[in-house]
């Protein structure tokens, strides 16, 4: 009995310590990402310390102070704000009738919105910056902002499947107290729902944030960089003919972009992985 009891804990010994390593192996480039910050740039290119020799605040001074930091954050959060709103109202919109109405041609044109998710996204860039340049909104937030409230069809997915797990009966029974089709959705579904409404809210705020690919398409001027951006421009200087990069001012500036997602999914972590979960209970 007591073998047996011995090797259980060895056992959950074991394993405990190789989720250490785990851990460990997984936050080393994050925590090569902080350690940098804190050098400079000849300690940085000589050394490969984790432990900076001298620890020096000039390239937090340099961001906050001397660089327009606070104006690519401010960016960014609309970004990502903007968008984020835009997904989860209009997703969850096209979702509700899919999964609680019944009309002809339901079943097609969810397939054709689902299907929509094979085209990738790269392919749309080149016609939409023409049509985006015809009508002015280039060098802005608006690309990416409004297409946003035209539902995205994984989430429209996601949505659908979790609405389909609620019992019609409540529908019901919101009907009989005299609740409209509206008031169904936001008196018995939403309530309901706050799982995956976060779900989709942190995949959608993390996706935005990091977002690379579509800020450089669109925006020109420093007046609506991101971080993203500004993390591949604002960190250089000259020296003779040649541009340098300002490697430890980038590691200070991405250690404080990983901040928010950090946060972000630690706060919504229990949600985010019930959400995943129940959204597909139901086919």
């Amino acid at each position: 009995m007591n073998s047996a009891k011995a090797k259980k804990r060895a056992g959950r010994i074991l394993i405990f310590i190789l989720k250490i390593l785990v851990a460990v192996i997984m936050f080393s480039p994050i925590i090569w990402v902080f350690s940098g910050g804190f050098k400079n740039l000849t300690e940085f290119t000589t050394s490969s310390d984790i432990i900076p020799k001298n620890v020096t605040l000039e390239n937090f001074n340099y961001i906050f102070f001397h660089s327009n930091y606070y104006l690519y954050v401010r960016n960014t959060v609309l970004l990502m704000a903007g968008t984020t709103l835009g997904t989860l109202i209009s997703s969850s919109f096209v979702a509700y009738p899919l999964a609680r109405m019944e009309f002809p041609g339901k079943n097609l044109i969810f397939s054709l919105i689902v299907g929509t998710m094979m085209i990738p996204g790269i392919a749309l860039i080149i016609p939409q910056y023409i049509m985006f340049g015809k009508i002015g909104w280039l060098d802005s937030l608006l690309p990416m902002i409004i297409p946003s409230f035209f539902a995205y069809p994984y989430n429209v997915f996601l949505f659908r499947q979790f609405f389909r797990s609620i019992p019609k009966e409540l529908d019901e029974a919101a009907t009989i107290d005299g609740c409209s089709r509206l008031g169904v959705f936001f008196k018995v579904l939403v309530p309901l729902s706050k799982s995956t409404f976060t779900t989709i809210g942190v995949l959608s705020s993390v996706f935005w944030w990091n977002e690379l690919t579509q800020p450089v398409f669109y925006i020109n001027s420093d007046k609506w960089r991101t971080l993203t951006i500004a993390l591949m421009t604002t960190f250089m200087y000259t020296s003779g003919n040649a541009f340098v990069i300002n490697w430890p001012s980038i590691m200070a500036a991405s250690s404080l972009m990983i901040l928010p997602p950090m946060l972000l999914y630690l706060f919504g972590s229990r949600f985010l992985v019930e959400g995943i979960k129940t959204s597909g209970l139901k086919g």
